[in-house]
């Protein structure tokens, strides 16, 4: 379902990526292939620098669908940003993929949060946030970061996912977190 971003994808998330009812909501825009690429090997040295992890999100069959992404990571907290492709919008492929990474920042890579900037406008990412019974909406209890992200115009709303929220809903649904990290079914 995921996996470490590379430079063979490029060219399908960039087709992809292009689609009007996509691009305006993805974070890092390239204007070109080759923006793409670029960015795409910035991404996979910033995160060999410990600054952001990226991801591909694939298809049952192992074809890039979109990516996910943790930015901005301060205080074992960062700001997720993640994209599909027009093709698979409404598939099925957003929860999984969010599972999968959420498993892989809190259990694996031991992040405490993770927060969500989502535009007012962006209705589908919107209904999709609320949908995850994990996810708190954060514009009054995280206020100073909501402030800080609507500082000139406000355009976002802020979502916040937490650990413990995160594990308790796993908890609740029949899956706990052994000690090796592994996610086991009760």
């Amino acid at each position: 379902m995921l996996k470490k971003r590379d430079l063979h994808d490029s060219h399908t998330l960039y087709e992809l990526m292009t689609h009007p009812d996509v691009f305006p909501f993805v974070r890092q825009k390239a204007d070109s292939y080759e923006e793409f690429l670029f960015m795409t090997k910035q991404t996979i040295e910033a995160e060999e620098r410990g600054e952001l992890i990226s991801r591909t999100i694939l298809d049952e069959w192992g074809a890039p669908i979109g990516t996910i992404n943790l930015f901005d990571i301060e205080d074992n907290a960062g700001f997720l940003g993640t994209w599909l492709g027009k093709p698979y919008h409404g598939k099925g492929y957003n929860s999984p993929a969010k599972d999968a990474f959420f498993q892989e920042l809190f259990y694996e890579l031991g992040l405490e949060t993770v927060f969500m900037r989502i535009r007012k406008v962006n209705i589908r990412s919107i209904k999709a946030a609320e949908k995850l019974p994990y996810v708190i909406k954060a514009n009054e209890t995280r206020k100073a970061i909501y402030e800080q992200l609507n500082a000139n115009i406000e355009v976002y709303d802020l979502y916040e996912i937490p650990k413990d929220q995160y594990t308790f809903y796993l908890m609740r649904n029949g899956a706990v977190q052994s000690d090796d990290s592994q996610l086991l079914e009760a």
